[in-house]
């Protein structure tokens, strides 16, 4: 009971870090004779781990001689934008170090506790992320990232009115959700109807972020896109995904990758190699039917508004057919003020 109390701790730390983009949230502590010591944390993308940030809390280093660290992920043992934690444990005397899961990512794997076992330092692992980096953990073991389809609809499954133009299903609540759900996505994607009807921010509108979502949308052509539409603006970086090439130049923080063929295997193969760990698919109904028919729907979140469209409205999934049923887990559903959530993952 003690130790899980002090990796609970670690795990706490690790989400307090919400700008390490790529990178894992990771924690750490150093405890020495039933005592905590330090707390630590990697705060950001590119700066200090957070074995070396436990390590900085210490009123002297010499205290972490013969001390134990829990530390929620396998410490590192290469050199990136930062040296080996793994040699620098073994440096300062750390005696034990327990771990909560294994790097899965290729450049440490397995070497950064070969390290620790090599100056003799005892390691003993618990194999529990305690729900910490789901789309990195799922990145390195299926090399591409974690898609999440989300939307909106009515109660009888309609996602826009008859009129082309946007429709406002759900309230405050459910709207601050999707601005929390956001805020764990690093792309976020709608297709060129939701693009040119609803004219979509796609930003996180809760406070400032560091490394904002990358917002993309898939269009036939980018020169046909509006440039006083939202994408367009300097909030955040935008990724296009076109048929063909810009004929003039871009601003700085727009993209376009060209690919007469876009398909949403393809999309998410672009994205795996650009290092992409997870992806938010917004819409809309066509874009959201290819990327089911496709099988590349890990989570799924719908908001469900108490409300009818009728039977002209849109569909919230239309277009490509299934080849067979893809199973979901037991669902979670929630009330949000007047609207329900529901969440579930592929089994």
């Amino acid at each position: 009971m003690i130790e899980s109390k002090y990796f609970q701790i670690a795990v706490d730390a690790a989400k307090k870090g919400q700008a390490t983009w790529t990178n894992p949230q990771v924690g750490a502590v150093i405890v020495k004779n039933q005592q905590v010591l330090a707390v630590g944390y990697h705060h950001q993308f590119g700066q200090r781990h957070a074995e070396i940030d436990a390590l900085a809390q210490l009123a002297d280093i010499s205290q972490a001689k013969r001390a134990t660290m829990y530390v929620t992920l396998e410490p590192c043992s290469h050199y990136g934008k930062t040296p080996p934690c793994a040699k620098r444990l073994a440096e300062v005397g750390i005696a034990r170090v327990v771990i909560g899961q294994s790097d899965p990512n290729p450049l440490v794997s397995g070497k950064g506790i070969a390290i620790l076992r090599a100056h003799g330092i005892q390691v003993d692992l618990l194999g529990e992320t305690l729900g910490l980096n789901v789309a990195y953990n799922y990145f390195y073991q299926h090399q591409r990232p974690l898609v999440t389809l989300k939307y909106a609809m009515s109660l009888d499954g309609k996602i826009n009115g008859a009129k082309k133009e946007r429709t406002v299903l759900t309230q405050t609540a459910a709207q601050q959700d999707t601005q929390r759900l956001r805020q764990h996505q690093q792309v976020i994607l709608v297709g060129e109807h939701t693009l040119s009807i609803d004219n979509p921010r796609l930003t996180v509108r809760t406070g400032s972020m560091v490394f904002p979502p990358i917002r993309a949308a898939l269009v036939r052509h980018i020169d046909d896109v509006d440039r006083q539409s939202h994408l367009f603006d300097q909030s955040a970086p935008t990724w296009f995904f076109s048929e063909t090439a810009a004929s003039t130049k871009l601003p700085a923080n727009i993209q376009a990758f060209v690919n007469p063929h876009w398909t949403p295997k393809a999309i998410v193969q672009k994205l795996a190699d650009e290092g992409i760990q997870s992806l938010l698919v917004e819409g809309g109904s066509h874009l959201q039917a290819d990327f089911i028919a496709a099988e590349l729907v890990d989570d799924l979140v719908i908001y469900v508004a108490p409300m009818l469209l009728g039977g002209s409205g849109l569909p919230a999934v239309i277009g490509q057919s299934l080849t067979e049923q893809v199973g979901f887990e037991k669902p979670t559903i929630s009330m949000l003020g007047p609207d329900i959530r529901i969440s579930t993952r592929r089994v």
